[in-house]
């Protein structure tokens, strides 16, 4: 069988990328292949493409882009007895397997989960990296509950507003920077305090239980100026650097969102009862992608919400 993907043949820039044919693997124990409908780009689709992230995704080609989809289970391998052909799903590939950007991908089982009926097909796909990673750095390693208080530096990102809504809906307090331009926004999403990205501690010392640095650009002398005694600081921008620092004894933390059906779920359930919305700014069809990444990474347009890939 074959389909159409946008894959690369080397690292590069945006220009190295191609809308192929591909023939996808049939699914293997514990793996699903997907008919995708709609799929959604994230910052890091760039990093792995560029290069950036090679020591951990390897130099063997084509690669395919692409993680976040919502499609129809076409196929399932040995052992999958939780979704069945005909499912409608979301879910996320690996950092090395990507291809969402794809007629069809494969994903592990574990990385997926049912898509909620009122939920579009665009809305369920740009849940599972944003969601999942918004839900561990806060539930996981935030240990978020009622009565917590939290800084998202970022807030108006994928991440950051995932984060933000998962934050409230446990009943923390949120606060949070972003553009100058954005912040009645973000108000309106209840976050309170809002401020500028050049984030002025002295208004705000030692007062959050969680210092969420999603833009990878809060200094983390500031950031420890935030925290109070005992709190976390989690970033989730992964450098080799920052991966030593997380390592020492300290607040910091670098997270890096893994595959987990329980956690998965949660961020669906949330999505599906309205607590959690991510929006759309952009839909384009698979032939049209490729201008479309190329515009959103060297331009970051569009803004307020996010690119996503059809194939109907």
């Amino acid at each position: 069988m074959t389909t159409k993907r946008i894959q690369y043949h080397r690292y590069g820039g945006p220009e190295v990328l191609r809308l192929e044919d591909f023939a996808p693997a049939p699914p293997g124990p514990g793996q699903v292949l997907v008919r995708v409908k709609a799929a959604a780009a994230n910052p890091m689709d760039w990093k792995i493409r560029s290069g950036e992230m090679k020591v951990m995704t390897g130099r063997k080609f084509p690669r395919g882009v692409g993680h976040d989809f919502a499609g129809v289970v076409a196929a399932v391998g040995a052992g999958v007895t939780r979704l069945g052909v005909g499912d409608e799903v979301l879910g996320g590939t690996g950092l090395k397997a990507a291809g969402a950007f794809a007629e069809m991908v494969v994903a592990e089982e574990n990385a997926v989960a049912s898509k909620p009926a009122s939920l579009s097909w665009e809305e369920a796909a740009v849940l599972p990296v944003v969601g999942l990673t918004a839900f561990q750095a806060m539930v996981g390693i935030g240990e978020l509950c009622a009565g917590r208080a939290v800084f998202i530096h970022g807030c108006l990102g994928g991440v950051g507003r995932s984060a933000a809504q998962i934050a409230l809906a446990h009943g923390a307090s949120v606060a949070g920077s972003c553009r100058d331009t954005a912040m009645h926004e973000a108000r309106e999403l209840g976050i309170d305090p809002v401020v500028g990205f050049d984030v002025d501690t002295r208004k705000h010392p030692r007062r959050f239980d969680v210092v969420f640095d999603t833009a990878g650009t809060l200094p983390i002398g500031r950031a420890k100026a935030l925290l109070k005694p005992g709190g976390r600081i989690i970033d989730i921008n992964p450098t080799p650097a920052r991966f030593l620092r997380s390592a020492l004894p300290g607040p910091y933390r670098v997270l890096m969102g893994k595959a987990n059906v329980a956690d998965l779920d949660a961020v669906v359930r949330a999505a599906g009862e309205g607590l959690l919305r991510i929006p759309v700014a952009r839909s384009v069809p698979l032939g049209e992608a490729i201008a479309a990444l190329t515009e959103l990474e060297r331009h970051r347009a569009p803004t307020g919400g996010k690119l996503v890939i059809t194939t109907d």
